[in-house]
């Protein structure tokens, strides 16, 4: 069993998620940032991956006052647990999301990455090791929901969502797109990694909603299963069920 992954992003109207130097761009408005903050503070863990960390500095922390007062009336932490997949434990000692806000934390590193690293990073936040050479998202995510873990929002960046697609480990995805054109053939993209080669390998959606927000447009989507039907069991592996789970 794994908790429910739902992706939250926001992208240009030719699809980037920030700028070919991966500088952080402002993409959507006022009321999606609201938006996410209701989302975020519904979720029990939200995640990163390290580029983001390394390019953005966030502290994905709860912004509203009300609803952090809220998560602590019924008995949680003002923050969800934040996350970070680091392979390599290149988590910045002075990083915002290890320091900004009450709360745990949890890095998660492959079996490669340094000891040393992985002592000092072990001061500011619990150390999830799993994977040869890079993290083992799927094995996280078990760890996660048999410690209570139930929803995982997930903020990027591309290589991660990448990641999380490849292994069908999401289960929603909520997309903003924005009313800019930021260009460039390097710049990122929701989701990075190496692709796919064979159409039949492509992830399927299904259109849940679609809203008018600020500028731009809000599209909500379920991830369908590897068979292609609107499975009622959002890890559906491809088992060889020919459609007929949904």
């Amino acid at each position: 069993m794994r908790p429910f992954v739902f992706v939250n992003l926001a992208m240009s109207a030719d699809g980037k998620i920030s700028t070919r130097e991966r500088r952080q761009v402002k993409i959507s408005g006022k009321n999606d940032f609201d938006r996410v903050d209701v989302i975020k503070a519904g979720a029990d863990a939200i995640m990163v991956g390290v580029g983001t960390v390394l390019a953005d500095n966030p502290s994905l922390t709860v912004k509203s006052p009300e609803r952090k007062a809220k998560r602590k009336a019924n008995g949680r932490d003002e923050h969800p647990l934040r996350i970070v997949i680091d392979s390599n434990a290149r988590t910045p000692l002075d990083a915002d999301i290890l320091h900004k806000g009450e709360g745990p934390r949890v890095i998660a590193v492959s079996e490669k990455a340094p000891q040393e690293k992985i002592e000092e990073l072990n001061q500011y936040a619990d150390i999830f090791v799993g994977g040869e050479d890079k993290v083992d998202i799927a094995g996280l995510l078990e760890a996660l929901y048999e410690n209570g873990v139930k929803q995982v929002m997930v903020e990027g960046g591309g290589t991660l969502i990448a990641a999380l697609f490849k292994e069908n480990l999401v289960d929603e995805i909520y997309t903003c797109i924005g009313n800019i054109i930021i260009g460039g053939a390097d710049a990122p993209t929701p989701a990075d990694g190496i692709g796919y080669i064979k159409e039949e390998d492509f992830p399927r959606l299904k259109l849940i909603d679609m809203d008018r927000i600020d500028d731009g447009v809000l599209l909500r989507w379920k991830v369908l299963g590897k068979c292609g039907a609107d499975c009622k069991e959002p890890s559906c592996d491809g088992c060889n069920c020919s459609g007929n789970c949904g």
